[in-house]
């Protein structure tokens, strides 16, 4: 009865980093890491999209990510295989919307 109380009351600890689940800061560290890549991608009958590469679906939830874009931007989108495809050129203003959805300005490159 004691032990199960003893293992109640342990942390659940980082595999990565060696901290307490709730001190653990490597999902942030590891979202600054990658290359995300932002470029202009023309599909079937000449439509222009707007192509996002480099997110990794393990840390990232690509599907709210996409959610909060395509309501910003007012247009139709997917999320597949760790990219986000937007339709339209967003090009500009993009990058803003990143670092405000927590991404590092110097991880972001548009071409």
């Amino acid at each position: 009865m004691t032990m199960q109380i003893i293992l109640e009351l342990m942390a659940v600890i980082c595999n990565t980093c060696g901290l307490p689940q709730d001190l653990c800061a490597c999902g942030e560290l590891n979202k600054d890491s990658n290359q995300i890549i932002v470029r202009l991608e023309t599909r079937r009958f000449k439509k222009k999209g707007t192509m996002i590469e480099g997110l990794d679906p393990k840390l990232n939830d690509l599907d709210s990510v996409l959610k909060e874009l395509k309501s910003k931007y007012a247009c139709g989108g997917t999320a597949k295989d760790g990219y986000i495809f937007l339709q339209g050129d967003h090009r500009d203003t993009i990058k803003n919307t990143l670092v405000k959805f927590g991404f590092a300005e110097s991880i972001i490159e548009v071409h």
